[in-house]
């Protein structure tokens, strides 16, 4: 048996979590985006409506907790 071979570990509570998390935005963005609605987000201390486009949605490695 190869080093390499090891069984993956199943995905941690964050990571299920922090996944789940992602995929609801983005659900909400295209309903957004499809609907022709605003999202209405935090930004700069102020309250703003942005209206969604395909560039709206970025994968961004977010560090949470330590």
């Amino acid at each position: 048996m190869k080093k390499n071979d090891k069984k993956k570990s199943p995905p941690s509570l964050l990571a299920k979590a922090e996944r789940a998390l992602r995929e609801a935005v983005a659900e909400v963005i295209e309903s957004h985006r499809r609907d022709g609605e605003p999202l209405i987000v935090w930004r700069d201390g102020k309250v703003a409506r942005v209206f969604p486009d395909r560039s709206l949605v970025r994968e961004t490695r977010a560090r949470y907790g330590k």
